[in-house]
């Protein structure tokens, strides 16, 4: 049983998902805009967060921030529209633990609640390994990626790691360690963008019982914890500047200060850090010390994004299938073509972390051995229909054609293919639309 917290401001939905989790042995509690969250969040623990990302007050976004100024780590789940998809994508690099999108299927929410609350917090949702059996792409920029680790692995250098969100920075801060002299000490973990301004000196150098108020005993920062190894900084560009000073000097003197304390403890830590964005242009900006940023980036590695990685696409893919298999109890071997077209033109905003979750809601929606385009996301059909190259030149009959095809399959996708539905919407007869589908080899 987990305690659930609701943040929906749809009466009739925010009582029918209330009907659902009880049902589910689980206790939640339903309130309808921020302002009532922020308050029950301060009254009462929970275990998780399902938050609508349109609220009368604000967004879900709102609410995740709120959880990081005030070190609340709670698994939040953000759900969305069709039409929100790349702000709930958005959230996960944010910190959110997943998305769903509205309409809402029920094995669907059970399995990315049931993910969110087993999560282990220091896994890198993005890792693409299963044990020690890791699976390596074979594109151009896949092998640049691995001659790069393996150049700069056995030395002491600070290394940038620079990727878009999802694109597996940890997994590629683990690589590196795991061929380091450093492999038999701890690897270390942190997320900069879920530390506050105020727990982050804390988390990094720890402090003394006393420090501040809340700090009832003596806590080991994460620098002591990881000496002799590697302190993996993901996102580090959002750290205060002030505690960027103060990771400053820890790295030049090899020493750090726990808060309250005039004790210095010698450490010996390997530095690798993680960001979404050019740090270079924080540097710019004034929000990211130039000095510290000289000191971290002795060598950077580029982490291409999934749209970029070309055949890698199936490989991750098939590894994926085979991943989700064995989690869910099904037994998937193979992907329609028309299905398998889709996942191919798709852009993937979310990389590999997207890819993963999405080929895992496929497989649990599929109960044969062959995963259909019914079990994709409807969100990322119409994504792709809406990036579709239009016809070019003047042949207006093939533009109408082309603008009439996307109307038929988004109207599909919106009644779920329940035909008569989608012919009157359309102000057609089935027997119109039938022939449509079959002019335009729509499945």
């Amino acid at each position: 049983m987990a305690k659930i917290l609701i943040v929906e401001d749809d009466l009739t939905f925010s009582q029918l998902l209330e009907g659902f989790f009880k049902k589910h042995q689980h206790e939640p509690t339903v309130v309808h805009n921020i302002k009532n969250a922020y308050r029950t969040l301060d009254q009462k623990e929970y275990d998780l967060l399902l938050v609508d990302y349109r609220l009368p007050d604000g967004t879900g976004l709102d609410i995740l921030s709120y959880l990081n100024s005030q070190g609340l780590d709670l698994p939040l789940v953000i759900m969305t529209s069709f039409n929100d998809v790349r702000t709930a994508v958005k959230s996960i690099q944010q910190g959110a633990s997943d998305y769903i999108t509205k309409p809402v299927n029920p094995d669907e929410l059970l399995m990315i609640v049931k993910n969110a609350l087993e999560k282990d917090k220091e896994e890198d949702v993005a890792k693409i390994s299963s044990d020690d059996d890791t699976i390596k792409g074979h594109s151009p920029s896949a092998d640049k990626l691995y001659e790069h680790i393996n150049l700069v692995a056995p030395t002491d250098m600070s290394v940038i790691i620079q990727g878009e969100s999802g694109t597996g920075k940890e997994y590629a801060a683990r690589a590196l360690h795991k061929q380091s002299k450093r492999a038999s000490k701890p690897f270390i973990a942190i997320d900069c963008g879920a530390l506050s301004k105020d727990l982050a000196a804390s988390e990094l150098f720890g402090h003394i019982k006393g420090a501040f108020t809340g700090a009832i005993s003596d806590k080991q920062g994460q620098f002591e914890a990881a000496n002799g190894g590697t302190l993996f900084l993901d996102e580090v560009g959002n750290l205060s500047y002030e505690v960027q000073i103060k990771l400053l000097r820890a790295l030049q003197e090899r020493v750090v200060q726990p808060l309250g304390s005039t004790k210095s403890i010698p450490v010996n830590v390997r530095i690798i850090a993680a960001t979404n964005d050019d740090l270079a242009n924080s540097v710019a900006n004034g929000s990211f010390r130039e000095d510290l940023y000289h000191r971290i980036n002795e060598f950077k590695i580029q982490l291409p994004p999934l749209r970029e990685r070309g055949k890698d696409l199936e490989l991750f893919i098939e590894h994926f299938v085979k991943l989700s298999n064995k989690e869910l109890g099904r037994n998937v071997k193979h992907i329609s073509e028309e299905a398998k077209t889709l996942l191919q033109q798709y852009d993937w905003p979310g990389n590999l972390r997207e890819l993963k979750n999405v080929v895992k809601r496929m497989v649990l929606l599929s109960p044969t051995e062959t995963a259909e385009v019914s079990a994709l996301p409807d969100e990322m059909i119409l994504a792709i229909r809406h990036t579709a190259p239009k016809p070019v030149g003047s042949d207006l009959k093939a533009i109408n054609e082309a603008n009439e095809k996307a109307l038929i399959i988004e109207t599909l996708v919106k009644v779920k293919y329940n035909k008569s539905q989608a012919a009157k919407l359309l102000n057609i007869d089935r027997k119109t639309l039938y022939s449509k589908m079959e002019r335009y080899e729509i499945e």
